[in-house]
């Protein structure tokens, strides 16, 4: 198995960077089928879409250096290097976030109804990112033995990319991929309900996201640390709470009050 998809001579394309390219493509086409059912101006959200991924991707980028500096102290020039990995998923959530924020609140737009738009996109964007640390080897789990991943039924390409160091691994990367397609459909379907408030459906992106996360970041092993604790898991502690309040928060009124398909006007955006 290699990390390289195409070798062109002057240039080299990763399997890591087409599949976190084909994430941000499929979860930005997902975003902008439902911004025209909420009537929501296209080029507001295409926008928004441009300056987030920057920002997440600096995010992402940023958090995991943060988290490695006496490596990168030694080889500086390496941080730009992030077809080799190194994106972190709550680096580039907290910063897409903050840059989503800082431009809703430019155009006065609501900053919780542009989050449940995005939030059934971004879940499949990392469903399908997650299996550019497959090329590269990473968020795998604990050692185990062939025989309990196949029968786990883990595909054979995918128990031969895990045989890392000399044994064989859990492809963490897999259990939570396959978590973040159950959570896609689960949202879909939450969407659907028709008196969903706004707000609760990034509530519940929250809560699933967060609780797989601390459950597979578990067995992981090559986790950011934050001395003995596994930052993923505090971050996702974190959600679990913050998911739980919007729920409870956004449920108040009537239940016709602040409902998720109540359509936008377009020159509010």
């Amino acid at each position: 198995m290699g990390r390289i998809a195409l070798d062109l001579g002057f240039i080299q394309i990763y399997w890591y960077s087409i599949f976190i390219f084909l994430g941000v493509f499929i979860a930005s086409c997902l975003i902008l089928l439902e911004c025209k059912k909420q009537n929501i101006n296209e080029n507001f959200i295409i926008n928004l879409i441009f300056y987030t991924v920057i920002c997440g991707l600096i995010g992402a980028r940023v958090y995991y250096v943060l988290f490695n500096l006496d490596y990168y102290r030694l080889y500086p020039f390496e941080i730009l290097e992030i077809w080799n990995g190194g994106l972190a998923i709550h680096g580039g959530i907290i910063g897409g976030l903050l840059c989503m924020t800082l431009y809703c609140k430019k155009y006065n737009a609501k900053l919780l109804k542009v989050f449940d738009i995005t939030v059934v996109g971004l879940i499949i964007g990392q469903a399908i990112g997650r299996w550019g640390n497959f090329f590269n080897q990473e968020a795998y789990g604990a050692i185990t033995s062939l025989e309990r991943l196949q029968g786990l039924g883990v595909p054979d390409f995918v128990i031969n990319g895990m045989y890392i160091q000399g044994a064989y691994r859990h492809p963490a990367f897999l259990y939570e991929s396959i978590w973040c397609i159950a959570g896609f459909i689960a949202l879909v379907i939450i969407r659907n309900y028709k008196y969903l408030k706004t707000g609760q459906l990034t509530g519940c992106y929250l809560i699933w996201y967060s609780i797989g996360r601390f459950l597979i970041e578990g067995m992981r092993m090559d986790s950011l640390m934050l001395g003995p604790i596994k930052m993923a898991q505090l971050v996702s502690i974190a959600g679990i709470i913050i998911g739980f309040l919007l729920l409870i928060f956004c449920k108040k009124g009537t239940r016709f009050d602040n409902l998720y398909k109540e359509k936008e006007k377009e020159i509010n955006f």
